[in-house]
């Protein structure tokens, strides 16, 4: 059986491809090649600046923009970055067309608690493409006749949810918008009444849902594939899921500013295969923002294709990842994100070297079978404290979570030497399974000093 890509409908939507070389219905098949999607990107690319340059107040009035031809595709990192905080400022604006040309507004709230938050804009043609992403990145699991769980908001017009449900009536399945619920366990009884094929949510709270519903006694929840999206995914958490309900796991990577779809991931998972048709993406050392050679741990930076409405050239994302452009198992020429490693400045710097990051922790302690969600703050002092709450899926097994938690974080290489040297103090709290956490994005909370390095 061949894998299935996304290589011939992005081959469609670039007007790509070459003609099969066997014959038969298979002679009508496009065949996307590198070497083709490297050109075309290439125009796109000398097309989108020439677009932004002259439509975008923010990019006609940038100053530093050097006066460069654009030959080839290495010639792009020798232009200035776009940043969240230009995005914030909005001063130019960034929005290229008319505001009648709008169909849809998305306000990002920030972290603080005053000032401008981000607004994108989006066109009926950008939310289309957005569509159609979804549509055949879900084909890739969700077949014809399934129902569909979207344990998203879906109740904006536009929205993430709205998308996904348009995009599962167009691959012929059912979808059914599953509200998250105020806890595991209520959405782990929507979930049974739902009956769905296919899950697709934030990774922890489908983790949590699948552990109580592992251990509460209630029917089990029959899935073939789950959807993990919006946040970042540790293995540890995605072994947990396909264990918990035997299904497979699948990924996606985007944001706002990608237009929501950015990635997803394949039968092989072997990392997220790129929208390249919207998107053309570089991984860059986050320090002196250098292009990173393939394989390379560095920040995500993305250049919008197509886009008019807010076009955005070279954002840095602030997103950790590995760009892959090594042929994929299922054939795919698509590059692809892999190794997601959290944000850049959400990391608290350890006493005696390293960084207590959320994604660290998650590896941990989404090991412990009896753990359902956690919280966890770091309080500046000598000595540092981890403040860790923790929900555990089954309250007969919570007093030996604690020992497990401080084993788990002994044995890690970065977290043990601070605890065994008395520099970081662990301290465990027990929560009910069914509390919720988190009120949006999970994030480690940080206070004194460690949040004054991350924004320093």
């Amino acid at each position: 059986m061949v894998a299935a890509t996304l290589d011939r409908w992005m081959a469609e939507r670039m007007g790509l491809g070459t003609p099969s070389a066997s014959g038969g219905e298979a002679a009508e098949r496009r065949v996307l090649t590198h070497t083709a999607l490297e050109a075309w990107q290439l125009a796109e690319l000398r097309a989108t600046i020439a677009y932004a340059r002259a439509a975008s107040p923010f990019y006609r009035a940038r100053h530093d923009w050097p006066d460069i031809e654009i030959r080839g595709l290495e010639d792009v990192a020798r232009l200035p970055f776009t940043r969240p905080a230009d995005l914030l400022r909005n001063d130019p604006p960034f929005l290229a067309l008319s505001q009648g040309a709008v169909a849809r507004v998305v306000t990002l709230a920030t972290s603080g608690t005053s000032g401008p938050a981000k607004r994108l804009h989006f066109t009926a043609e950008d939310q289309e493409a957005t569509i159609d992403f979804f549509h055949h990145g879900m084909a890739l699991f969700a077949r014809p006749g399934d129902r569909v769980a979207i344990a998203f908001a879906g109740e904006r017009p536009g929205g993430v949810g709205d998308g996904l449900a348009t995009a599962v009536r167009r691959l012929g399945a059912t979808p059914l918008l599953t509200p998250l619920a105020p806890g595991p366990a209520e959405f782990a009884e929507r979930l049974r009444a739902a009956k769905p094929d296919v899950v697709a949510g934030p990774p922890v709270p489908l983790l949590a849902a699948a552990r109580v519903s592992a251990s509460d006694g209630g029917a089990p929840i029959a899935i073939r594939a789950a959807l993990l999206s919006s946040d970042h995914v540790a293995k540890s958490l995605s072994r947990a899921i396909a264990k918990a309900w035997g299904v497979e796991v699948f990924e996606h990577w985007g944001m706002t500013e990608t237009g929501y779809g950015g990635a997803v991931d394949c039968a092989f998972h072997c990392g997220c295969h790129l929208r390249e048709s919207e998107l053309y993406v570089e991984v860059v050392d986050p320090v002196t923002g250098a292009r990173q050679p393939p394989g390379a741990l560095g920040e995500v930076v993305v250049t919008t294709l197509r886009r008019r409405s807010v076009p955005l050239l070279r954002y840095r994302t602030g997103d950790l990842a590995r760009l892959i452009d090594a042929p994929c198992a299922c054939g795919s020429a698509l590059r692809r994100l892999a190794d997601f490693s959290g944000r850049i400045g959400a990391e608290a710097p350890l006493p005696g070297g390293g960084a207590l990051t959320l994604p660290r922790l998650d590896e941990a302690l989404f090991a412990i079978e009896a753990i359902a969600d956690f919280s966890a703050t770091v309080e500046d002092g000598a000595p540092m404290v981890l403040a860790l709450r923790v929900a555990t899926a089954s309250p007969a097994r919570a007093p030996a979570v604690a020992a497990a938690v401080r084993s788990r974080l002994a044995a890690d290489p970065v977290v043990g030497p601070a605890l065994a040297s008395g520099a970081l103090r662990l301290d465990v709290e027990l929560a009910d399974g069914a509390a919720r956490l988190h009120d949006g994005k999970r994030r480690l909370h940080m206070s004194g000093a460690a949040a004054c390095a991350r924004c320093c």
